[in-house]
């Protein structure tokens, strides 16, 4: 029998496998180099719950095999909140382990922005796999409300 799937609220005590864990996303995912400082600032924030929050799956004391990083935000013409999905990975040794683990960090997603009672910002930023990326997302919220585009840039091509 396997066990189920629980996302976790991260706290400050996981700021060294996040970090880890957010090095490895911005090799696969990112389109610029990134800088240490600026993502523990964020992440720090979100384990700190100040204005965001981070979803783990895996125990506490054991190396994550995935994570989404939230933050609480208001777009540039509003002051109206909203959450923000600032990025979701799933490490490499866990993406083909049953279980559905990117599923489960959507419905955390959900889950935190319905209890605010905010609307949820989140989307596919990838040249990787995206076709099926966005067609798991499709399925978790429904039609897309548009599309991104890179001009010069790849993502993992910053390396």
């Amino acid at each position: 029998m396997t066990e189920e799937l629980t996302v976790r609220v991260g706290t400050v005590e996981d700021i060294d496998d996040m970090m880890e864990l957010a090095f490895s996303a911005c090799d696969e995912n990112g389109f610029m180099s990134p800088e240490p400082e600026k993502l523990l600032r964020e992440i720090y924030a979100s384990l700190s719950l100040n204005n965001g929050m981070v979803g783990i799956i895996g125990k506490k004391g054991e190396k994550p095999e995935g994570a989404i990083l939230l933050s609480i935000v208001s777009p540039w013409y509003s002051s109206r909140k909203l959450v923000e999905e600032k990025g979701i990975f799933i490490h490499p040794d866990y993406r083909s382990a049953k279980g559905g683990r990117a599923r489960c960090l959507c419905e955390f997603a959900k889950k935190v922005a319905d209890s605010l009672d905010m609307p949820l910002l989140i989307g596919v930023l990838s040249n990787h796999r995206t076709a099926g990326k966005i067609k798991m997302y499709e399925r978790q919220f429904g039609s897309p409300s548009g599309a991104f585009f890179l001009y010069g840039a790849q993502t993992g091509d910053w390396k």
